[in-house]
């Protein structure tokens, strides 16, 4: 198993072949203060939690050291407060859906630093948990402030990261930490880790892409990335307008972004010589404005009327994206195809998304997703328990795609030198 985790991961090692990552199987919690980052960043509403998600991917890693009779001291930010303590960004209606899921007494500290986290976490026993205030609340948190990294590392005697949607933040309890205590990769990274690098580094071929949204100009290094590693590229969404502009078609009132023509073309160029097979969309689905019961027509993508937007790839586009993902072993999947918060736009992200379920529940194909709107889309299909691995992260899982280092997983290497 421990050989198994290693290959995997081998796309992160060092030349020399020296660099691991340390976790939970290297080291024995019992009787240690660990101070374990999290993420419980979830959505709230009026104090409420309205996806809690997030929170029940941590619940594993949290009920193993505490099984191991680790004192499991929880950081995590919430938001982003910007003076200081915020009420609506506090952690304490977290602790509470914390308790209610582990089945079990969830103390809330609240500060994060300070006298009154040092006594709550002195007083705990071995297998406790405590969750500690919005490390945000704080601006030497974002800073990685030397000053406030160390006042959080008197709170532990070792460090584990468990939360991959911060690691792309250079963040003092996402990164500075890792330099101050012996640091471990937390069970929901090293899941996070296993599966995006298994994806990139040794996919079962032919591996295809579909990449959504809104713009474009944020995901110039994702594109340029896979198409270097992936036989098929379809980019849908606002984006592809861009697209379709640089190449003179029409595109109505259509979001683009006229600026990065040329670097649209550009990409087209860069993906033939990568011998990528980029594709657009052949047929849209058109309104005159985006809202709900609108008119609105399929039109071949030469037809778009100069009054119309593009909203949602038509029937003839599903079927080519349908086809493309039938003749591949791995999808990778960042971004809806269509406006999919509002119907009848909703019908190619949502055909795509029950296509691509089907297919990895009867083990025709591999299917990793991530990002907000995309896990959006996929809930909203009831396609996210089929496919075989969706991040939760948003950032981070985007700049890992684009082949970034990020400061959160870097922090966690060690060498040979560090088992001495």
């Amino acid at each position: 198993m421990m050989e198994e985790r290693e290959r995997v991961l081998g796309h992160m090692l060092g030349e020399n072949g020296l660099s691991v990552f340390r976790t939970l199987d290297d080291v024995d919690v019992a009787g240690k203060r660990v101070l374990v980052r999290t993420d419980l960043n979830v959505p709230m509403q009026d104090a409420r939690i309205t996806d809690a998600t997030r929170i029940e991917r941590a619940l594993a890693n949290i009920r193993e050291i505490s099984e191991k009779k680790g004192k499991v001291v929880l950081l995590s930010h919430l938001g982003r407060p910007k003076n200081g303590r915020d009420p609506k960004d506090s952690l304490k209606p977290v602790a509470v859906e914390l308790e209610r899921q582990l089945g079990r007494y969830i103390s809330f500290a609240s500060d994060c630093t300070g006298e009154f986290a040092k006594s709550t976490v002195k007083a705990m026993r071995d297998g406790d948990i405590l969750l500690l205030e919005n490390t945000r609340f704080h601006a030497a948190e974002t800073k990685n402030d030397p000053g406030f990294v160390d006042a959080l590392a008197e709170l532990g005697d070792i460090y584990v990261n468990d939360a991959f949607a911060t690691a792309h933040r250079a963040h003092a309890s996402t990164e500075g930490l890792a330099h101050k205590l012996p640091a471990y990769v937390g069970r929901t990274m090293q899941r996070e880790l296993e599966m995006l690098t298994s994806m990139l580094a040794d996919p079962k071929r032919p591996l295809a892409a579909i990449v959504g949204g809104a713009k474009v100009s944020g995901k110039f290094e994702l594109l340029g990335n896979l198409m270097r590693r992936v036989e098929y590229l379809f980019v849908g969404g606002g984006m592809a307008n861009t697209f379709l502009a640089a190449t003179g078609k029409e595109i109505g009132k259509s979001l683009y972004e006229k600026k990065f023509a040329d670097v649209a073309r550009q990409i087209f160029a860069d993906a033939d010589s990568a011998n990528c097979k980029l594709m657009l969309p052949v047929d849209a689905v058109v309104a005159s404005r985006l809202e709900p019961n609108v008119r609105w027509q399929t039109v071949d993508i030469d037809s778009v009327g100069e009054n119309q937007m593009i909203l949602d790839i038509g029937p003839r586009t599903i079927s080519q994206v349908v086809g493309l993902i039938a003749a591949a072993r791995t999808l990778v999947w960042n971004g809806p195809v269509g406006a999919f918060e509002v119907a009848p736009f909703h019908t190619g992200t949502m055909s795509i998304a029950k296509v691509a379920a089907q297919l990895t529940k009867v083990g025709a194909l591999e299917t990793i997703a991530g990002g907000g709107d995309t896990i959006a889309a996929l809930n909203q299909a009831g396609a996210t328990q089929d496919f075989t691995y969706v991040s939760a992260a948003g950032g981070a899982f985007l700049e890992w795609l684009e082949g970034k280092r990020l400061p959160g997983v870097e922090a966690l290497r060690w060498t040979s030198a560090d088992k001495v």
